[in-house]
């Protein structure tokens, strides 16, 4: 898609219907929202231009070169969180930024949503300005922001935008860009408010006065307490998120209400998920699956990472604490079909730098491909936030076979010599005793193939701590299981003569996590000889059960007051002890320990 007006006229486009804004570099393939974004309304026919990473200093000249949209502009801070991109937990600025060319960081401001749609409104105030994408979704009502160390009101009353459409966009966009086209006319501000008050969007945001509320506030609405007393009450806070959680992982949620000051946020609920054949779509649109021509010779680490990779599904159902995932794609899976998935790998095979290996064959979680509810009736009524914590649910069917067939339909195609699995991979599903032995043989058989096929020396598992109440609190198994993985994982390398390895990820300071607690990790880790290196300290990021328990003090389910290390100095006390085999810290894990009254863990970490 274009960038430029040269190459919109080179088109015979004198107007564009949409301009998209976006933080990142412009890469053409469906791992990109943007690009998906584009494409998808491309193929209602629309004249859809993409501005990336434009300048925000200055003149403002990259929001002005491509005119006045037809119908709105759309913006979007890119694929992540634009401050977990910029910013350490230690909030220090990173070094690099995966989704800008050759890694450069200073090319998108704080808070790209923010400064693009006020630039936006300034420089064109009648025109429709539409936010989206993960920034938007995360930050779609009142909400705790690590980096200012407040809570603020939805992203939508901060920017100024018209409309907020979360989660994934393809459908809402779609439905918003139809509405607008059957007026046959420039779209404005006043016309486009006019239509999605009469029109209501599902997925989508508004702020109104209560009298603008289509049908007005209804008993089926779930009403939160307002910003200001969030403001005035973390527990009103608290009991906030509960409601916003449930509604993002219910198959038919409730339109949610917040006030501030004298207007509302009205969020619409969200579609029902994807059927096979509407994702299938998105994923076969006429994507290049590679950078726009004007990075020529530059590197973009997130494309590199990605480019001979294909996902297989969409959506989680293990409602990790500290994950965003289900309050933007949700928790129900939709699969692709194998022949869309095996029509993306040959048009990989056809790449020229493709030498024969897919990097991934994923998703979210590696392998969630087409499991869901045995009784579908059952999962319209639920609202839990994990289909597999406190325990694995009975109306769960988690067979593998499916996800085998496609593995073997990928490795029968001649062109490629090997199809690694790069996604973190749930060992829960893999132990579960099912009750069916069908369908615990061929889980069984998956692990088998899993390991000894698709293992490109080293495969990831996140445990994420070893402290089961820990582990309760981050909504994860318990760790008895990752010890039963790791055996079948050794068992299985020395039967078949393979030298792999397990790469574990912890995470440090997350709610419930003691210094005492990373002690007994640093011990145990020791004596399961892991010398750890996929390790973070907990990042407080919006719109997750974890970031509302850190900052209120109060788990959102029970009420109950939970410990959290806060300060930089807790924070880093609990972080050293995943390098406690560094010689230079062993002189503050021993301080620590203690300060803490547990001298007797001095000797099983470093001996006499």
């Amino acid at each position: 898609m274009p960038t430029t007006k040269k190459e919109c006229e080179l088109r015979g486009w004198d107007q564009l219907d949409v301009i998209l804004f976006s933080g990142d570099a412009y890469v053409d393939h469906p791992s990109f929202g943007a690009a998906v974004i584009g494409r998808v309304l491309e193929a209602e026919g629309l004249r859809v231009a993409i501005v990336p990473q434009p300048d925000w200093h200055g003149d403002y000249r990259d929001f002005k070169k491509l005119g006045r949209p037809r119908l709105f502009f759309g913006v979007s801070p890119g694929c992540m969180d634009s401050m977990v991109n910029k910013y350490t937990a230690n909030k220090r600025l990173r070094s690099e930024d995966a989704y800008s060319p050759d890694g450069r960081i200073g090319l998108r401001p704080d808070y790209p949503t923010i400064v693009y749609t006020q630039i936006l409104k300034q420089l064109f105030p009648d025109v429709p300005v539409l936010i989206g994408g993960i920034e938007a979704s995360l930050r779609r009502l009142t909400h705790y922001d690590y980096w200012q160390d407040k809570l603020l009101p939805s992203i939508l009353y901060t920017s100024g935008a018209d409309l907020l459409t979360y989660g994934m966009g393809e459908k809402n966009n779609t439905s918003i860009a139809r509405l607008l086209m059957e007026q046959d006319c420039e779209i404005d501000v006043s016309l486009f408010r006019n239509l999605m008050m009469r029109y209501p969007q599902q997925q989508t945001v508004m702020i109104m006065s209560e009298k603008e509320i289509p049908r007005g506030i209804r008993t089926d609405d779930i009403v939160l307490h307002s910003h200001e007393e969030c403001l005035r009450n973390k527990r009103a806070q608290a009991e906030n998120f509960r409601h916003i959680e449930e509604e993002s992982n219910k198959y038919n949620a409730q339109r949610i209400l917040q006030k501030i000051g004298e207007q509302w946020i009205v969020v619409n609920p969200p579609y029902q998920p994807m059927s096979q054949n509407e994702l299938d779509r998105s994923f076969d649109l006429p994507y290049t699956r590679l950078p726009h021509p004007k990075y020529k010779g530059k590197r973009i680490p997130a494309y590199e990472m990605i480019k001979h990779s294909v996902t297989l599904h969409r959506g989680c159902f293990g409602g990790c604490a500290f994950c965003t995932i289900s309050a933007h794609q949700g928790k129900f899976i939709t699969s692709r079909s194998k022949e869309s998935i095996l029509r993306e790998v040959e048009q990989i095979t056809k790449m020229e730098d493709f030498k024969g290996y897919l990097s991934d064959l994923g998703g979210p979680s590696a392998n969630m491909y087409a499991m869901h509810g045995k009784d579908l009736n059952i999962c319209h009524k639920c609202k839990r936030p994990s289909c597999i914590h406190p325990q694995i649910c009975k109306n769960l069917n988690t067979d593998h076979s499916g996800l085998l067939e496609i593995y073997h339909a990928v490795d029968a195609i001649k062109a490629v010599k090997k199809s690694f699995i790069g996604s973190g991979v749930r060992y829960d599903l893999l132990l579960h005793d099912t009750g069916n032995d069908k369908i615990n043989t061929a889980n069984r058989r998956y692990t088998e193939e899993l390991i000894t096929r698709h293992v490109s020396g080293r495969l990831k598992v996140a445990p994420e701590h070893t402290s089961d109440k820990v582990l309760q609190q981050m909504r994860k198994p318990p760790f008895k299981l990752f010890y039963d993985f790791k055996r079948i994982f050794d068992e299985t390398c020395r039967r078949h003569g393979l030298r792999q390895q397990i790469i574990p990820y912890f995470i440090s300071s997350h709610p419930g996590s003691t210094a005492e607690d990373m002690a007994e990790l640093a011990i145990i880790t020791k004596g399961l000889d892991f010398h750890l290196e996929q390790v973070q300290d907990f990042t407080p990021t919006p719109m997750t059960v974890a970031t509302e328990t850190w900052y209120t003090g109060l788990h959102p389910y029970t009420l109950e007051p939970i410990y959290s290390a806060k300060t930089q100095r807790d924070k880093l006390a609990q972080r050293q002890f995943f390098f406690w085999y560094k010689k230079e810290e062993h002189q503050r894990i021993i301080a620590e320990l203690r300060r803490i009254d547990r001298p007797d863990l001095i000797k099983k970490l470093f001996g006499k």
